[in-house]
């Protein structure tokens, strides 16, 4: 095969379909919605099959654990992508909408129209349902996508790719609106990530080799994150139960997602009431805790069996593992600089009663999700109502956190004129 002509091939046929889905009306891309979702319920012990072909190559390939998991496509994970499509469904739909119309003193009304984007590429590793999400999102925002998924998925994807051109075939869409590259090439990616003649942006999720290797070579912009580094920081006014159920949640509810927990922060004044308790908590889990000096002293004291010392390469690390970083501070102050300095920018949370705290970490925190009382595994687009999302931006433009139907449009100036001349 050859991989650039074959790319390009996909890119021209997605260009043509993007056409296609700007001037399909919402009635349209919800009837395609629909049918996906009735083809998936409908094919589900198909797509286990598959997915179990996937998951025995994963197995004797020795993929990691939190790879595996993501990887598995269960009977929930296919009700959660069936009912994440019927959310989309039930969204307001972004496309044409006009906003801030003013009158100009000329007599000219300006205004400002969303609009798909047009041909997003997208590129990802061991999930496939990001494969119904991403088509879900482009579908309804009036795109096109093309979907590289990783080659530990390509018999699942694969069989989910057939489910969504039938659905856009029978709601009368072209059903080049959404592809799937079928190969496990490489080169697919250096291809895709350098057409912009015909990818208006580029989505990538996967680790940071993959990242790196994206920013140094693509051609096409991009919405991105590197990893979830993400914090927890329990204040000295936290309610202790709160705190528990919060800092054993966002870290033990699943281990390989970029949401979950990585560094726990305690303020010094409650340390040696919380660390032991939460503790207990993470010894059902077998949690290994990297401890600084101060944290290290009391869960020991404590007779914590899973402990380590830190050292500051913990705190830039993302685990995706029963591994948890803990550090005690002086207070607020500390537990923001330490999120500012370490973060990756994605989700932290402070648990505190203290309501002029709260406001000064969400105000002072820069990440693209801040939160106060709640777990941090809640950073997700299908949590936050977005029907499901097309990734996490850690960056500051176009989009940020969750990238749901908005992210996937832009905005023109329109004009509406009455035979205006300018003078």
């Amino acid at each position: 095969m050859d991989i650039k002509q074959y790319m390009e091939d996909i890119g021209r046929r997605a260009r043509a379909a993007s056409r296609g889905m700007a001037r399909a009306d919402s009635a349209t891309r919800n009837r395609a919605l629909e049918l996906i979702a009735a083809a998936i319920e409908r094919e589900a012990p198909a797509l286990r099959a598959a997915n179990e072909q996937d998951l025995a190559a994963a197995r004797a390939a020795g993929l990691a654990p939190a790879m595996l998991d993501r990887l598995a496509l269960t009977n929930k994970a296919i009700a959660t992508m069936v009912e994440g499509l019927r959310q989309i469904v039930s969204l307001p739909d972004p496309v044409g909408e006009i906003s801030n119309v003013k009158i100009r003193p000329s007599g000219i009304q300006v205004g400002q129209m969303r609009v798909p984007l047009g041909v997003i590429g997208i590129i990802y590793e061991a999930r496939p349902n990001v494969t119904v999400d991403a088509a879900g999102l482009c579908i309804k925002s009036g795109n096109a996508t093309i979907l590289r998924g990783g080659s530990e998925a390509i018999h699942c994807n694969r069989a989910l790719a057939k489910l969504v051109a039938e659905g856009l075939r029978g709601a009368g869409l072209p059903a080049d609106a959404v592809q799937v590259v079928d190969t496990t090439d490489r080169a697919a990616v250096g291809a895709l990530i350098t057409m912009p003649q015909f990818v208006d942006v580029i989505v990538p999720r996967g680790g940071k080799g993959l990242i790196a290797r994206l920013m140094a070579e693509a051609t096409v912009p991009m919405i991105k994150h590197l990893d979830g580094i993400c914090h927890v920081y329990i204040d000295a006014k936290a309610d202790l139960a709160k705190a528990l159920d919060i800092g054993f949640n966002a870290k033990c509810h699943r281990y390989g997602t970029c949401n979950t927990m990585e560094t726990l922060l305690v303020a010094r004044p409650i340390a040696a009431a919380v660390l032991p308790q939460l503790a207990a908590r993470y010894l059902s889990e077998a949690v290994e805790l990297r401890a600084d000096a101060e944290s290290y002293a009391i869960l020991a004291a404590a007779g914590y069996p899973h402990l380590a010392h830190a050292t500051e390469e913990d705190w830039a690390t993302e685990y995706l593992a029963p591994v948890l970083a803990v550090r005690v501070v002086d207070g607020l102050d500390a537990a923001i600089e330490h999120c500012n300095t370490w973060s990756s920018k994605h989700t932290e949370a402070i648990v505190t009663e203290d309501y002029t705290a709260a406001m000064r970490f969400l105000r002072e925190v820069d990440s693209s999700s801040v939160m106060i009382n709640a777990s941090t595994r809640f950073a997700d687009g299908f949590e936050y109502g977005l029907g499901a999302e097309i990734g996490i931006s850690n960056d500051k433009l176009h989009a940020r956190g969750p990238v749901g139907l908005e992210g996937l449009t832009s905005l023109k100036y329109v004009v509406f004129g009455h035979g205006e001349i300018r003078k």
